[in-house]
């Protein structure tokens, strides 16, 4: 009996929840009347079919490839994707899986289908959001909201003599209005954007998301028009269409690009103003004079902030103990949580030197990871992780293998059938997808070998001089960015947090990362014969003898 799946989606404001209930009954009732058995019921809610990157199409894709069915039934091929390149590739996988399309209204799907609907998708789609720009600009041209919510106004809902919403009305909200113009003063009198929103933060005022405030919030891209102190809404001037997004195709998310500025729509809405002219005034003064650039561009000041600062021995590792936020330089020579300086909301104050900081981290290593004991469960628990990984490469092998035999046997039984008088136009398809799958199959087995034995003897005693002349080659100007690098690979984070026992003191916990642990270790500079993947699922974790490195400083 033929087993076939059955895929249902919706997305738009004229389709409700119970679109997808319709869909699968009908589509129900067609494998009825075929006789065809029900395998699952793929359905993705509330989505664009612009993109296949769906949680519903991805499991029917995966399980088209484990050929769990052999028919796929939708109301409509838009249903599956509007997108061209996305319907193609779509029907290309299923195709060399063996699955056929079919929807209830254009019937079995072949290329002429692919070709054309996917362009009367394409077409949907452009013509969709082309009439949506259209009335958007239309609302904002009445002086009316484009879209979104900016902080300091409430969304007014209305509506119209014939009970229809009257959409983009707004109004101050005032009590956000007073945060905004509180921002603006402060600013303008000198404070810096980082300590307004800290003291936002002290004071329980949640940022326009409901969450705290940072001082992105609070900048923002002056070119972009981002940010509360670039916002022209709050002096009464409505900008819209100084932004269009453009979807990524690798990954379907949405990418923002700047519009030439005469294709900006820009209108005077002076009843929403919240800051006055002289306020606004004061405060670009003062971003131009500060060199405060938000474009990306480097500031015309002389200054440490505006300075390229180089990347130290281990940026990017050091985290806070206390919030999980960043460790980061905060003046030319110390350390301190980002989290308590940017927003406040982290108590840990503490700061370090980078050079003393440095040192204790390499100190560390040395002193604490080169502990053969510790260093004998490093081994042994690689050399079971890296077995298993064998096993399991190993077996995939073997399946590849099996295959291969169970396909081979397959297509002799339809060449027989095909001698004792079976229609060859009856198992044409099938012969196709099994002499693709055989080539597939011989492909992967050609160039891909078994994993060897990993043995490693010595290790401990390779790894205790090797991490010795890397410290030393860290003095060697010709040697320092190499032995950094390597440096960085034994580190998995390293958490700073206060010292109980000392006022002014830190304590660092120094996990250790086995991956780049066992890389040192091999005889060349490659890594062990096991996939970097692989290695970097085993850390050091408390409560099989690889607790963190704790010292204090």
């Amino acid at each position: 009996m033929t087993t076939a799946a059955i895929y249902a989606r919706y997305s738009s404001d004229l389709q409700r929840e119970a679109s997808i209930d319709d869909q699968v009954r009908i589509c129900k009732e067609r494998l009825t009347r075929e006789g065809w058995r029900l395998h699952q019921v793929y359905s993705d809610r509330e989505i664009s079919g612009s993109n296949l990157l769906r949680a519903g199409v991805q499991a029917l894709m995966a399980d088209a490839g484990r050929r769990h069915f052999s028919v796929v039934v939708a109301e409509s091929l838009d249903r599956l994707s509007r997108d061209q390149e996305d319907i193609a590739a779509l029907y290309k996988r299923l195709s060399f899986a063996g699955v056929k399309i079919v929807t209830l209204s254009e019937g079995e799907i072949n290329e002429l289908h692919i070709g054309l609907k996917g362009t009367m998708g394409a077409l949907y789609l452009k013509d969709l959001a082309d009439k949506t720009r259209r009335g958007l600009r239309g609302r904002v041209e009445a002086g009316k909201s484009g879209g979104g919510l900016t902080y300091g106004y409430d969304v007014v809902k209305t509506l119209d003599a014939n009970g229809e919403p009257i959409r983009g009305e707004r109004t101050i909200n005032e009590d956000q209005a007073r945060i905004v113009r509180r921002i603006f003063e402060e600013y303008a009198i000198g404070r810096s954007s980082r300590t307004i929103a800290v003291d936002l933060n002290k004071d329980g005022v949640p940022g326009p998301s409901g969450k705290e405030w940072g001082h992105s919030t609070i900048n923002g891209n002056r070119e972009r028009g981002t940010g509360i102190l670039n916002n022209e809404l709050y002096i009464g001037r409505l900008v819209w269409n100084r932004l269009r997004y453009v979807k990524d195709p690798s990954t379907g998310k949405r990418v923002s690009r700047l519009n030439p500025e005469d294709e900006w729509i820009i209108q005077d809405v002076p009843e929403m103003r919240i800051v006055d002219q002289d306020l606004w005034d004061r405060v670009k003064a003062r971003q131009k004079k500060t060199g405060v650039d938000t474009r990306g561009k480097a500031a015309p000041t002389d200054g440490f902030w505006n300075r390229h600062r180089p990347k130290t021995l281990f940026s990017g590792l050091l985290k806070c103990g206390v919030c999980g936020g960043g460790f980061v330089k905060i003046s030319t020579e110390h350390f301190g949580c980002a989290t308590a300086r940017n927003k406040g909301t982290c108590s840990n104050l503490r700061t370090i030197r980078r050079d003393r900081m440095e040192e204790t981290i390499l100190a560390g290593l040395r002193d604490h990871l080169m502990d053969p004991a510790l260093y004998e469960v490093f081994a042994e628990e690689f050399t079971k992780h890296a077995n298993r990984l064998r096993m399991e490469h190993n077996a995939t092998l073997a399946g590849y293998k099996a295959e291969l035999e169970r396909i081979d046997r397959r297509i002799k039984k339809l060449i027989d059938a095909v001698a004792d008088g079976m229609p060859g136009s009856v198992v044409k398809d099938e012969m196709i997808a099994l002499a693709d799958r055989k080539e597939d199959l011989k492909h992967r087995l050609a160039t891909t070998d078994e994993a060897p034995t990993l043995l490693h003897p010595n290790m401990a005693k390779l790894y205790r001089e090797r991490i010795a002349a890397l410290a030393d080659a860290l003095n060697q100007p010709d040697q320092q960015t190499e032995a950094a690098d390597i440096i960085r690979t034994l580190v998995d984070r390293i958490d700073l947090r206060p010292d109980e026992a000392d006022p002014k003191g830190l304590v660092i916990d120094l996990h250790g990362a086995l991956a780049g642990i066992l890389s040192l270790c091999a005889e060349s500079k490659k890594a062990p014969a096991v996939s970097s993947e692989g290695l970097q699922q085993i850390k050091v974790v408390a409560g099989r003898g690889f607790e963190p490195l704790t010292f204090r400083l």
